[in-house]
């Protein structure tokens, strides 16, 4: 168990929440947790690259010259991997790159990896109503205020679906905004610092509290 400071819009220290996850054991938590990473990469893959065999390279059915006589090499296909236009030798050809892992084990991974994340944790207040429209150089000001510098890598993580937050968020160039149910480990681990909301800290530990 964590206890994590609440700031409110201004940046002011108005409480204290607590966090609160069960995490894998010490000797195990990097396993897990870069098992689970290496899993959501290679997911993401479209494996889609394709190149063609010489089988499949249209034309070369006709020998392009005689077997002996000609002083030149012997040639079967104009569409032999050594000729230009010709197939490719052991080329990419479309897979499937998914990893599977137990839902058990990527809870785990990702309730271990988001609490390895708690000294780069920044809670604050809801401040949704802070944005009747959409306005970046508001929420620029307040990740100021909760003492983040403007070249840092910033995760904002929201209880439920806020538009105008999300639109002012979705411009900042360093700045990835997602709900509490959307949690995964790519994006805990590879921002800088961790902004969320109070009532995101409770659903996180009601949705992946175990």
């Amino acid at each position: 168990m964590v206890n994590c400071v609440v700031r409110n819009w201004q940046g002011e220290e108005v409480g204290e929440t607590t966090l609160e996850l069960r995490v894998a054991k010490e000797e195990n938590a990097s396993h897990i947790v870069h098992r689970a990473l290496t899993r959501q990469l290679n997911n993401a893959r479209q494996g889609n690259a394709c190149t063609k065999t010489r089988a499949e390279v249209r034309g070369g059915g006709r020998k392009p010259w005689r077997q002996k006589g000609t002083g030149r090499a012997r040639a079967g296909s104009i569409r032999s991997p050594l000729w230009r236009g010709g197939g490719v030798i052991f080329g990419p050809k479309p897979r499937d790159f998914e990893v599977k892992m137990n839902k058990k084990e990527r809870r785990l991974a990702l309730r271990t990896a988001f609490f390895s994340r708690t000294e780069d944790l920044i809670v604050v207040e809801e401040f949704a109503e802070q944005f009747p429209r959409p306005k970046s150089k508001e929420l620029l000001s307040a990740i100021a205020r909760w003492g983040i510098e403007p070249n840092k890598k910033v995760l904002l993580i929201l209880p439920e679906p806020q538009l105008n937050v999300y639109l002012s968020g979705r411009n900042i160039e360093l700045m990835n905004v997602i709900l509490a149910t959307s949690l995964n480990v790519y994006d805990v681990l590879a921002a800088d610092k961790i902004i969320v909301t109070s009532t995101a800290i409770a659903k996180i530990q009601e949705i992946y509290g175990e």
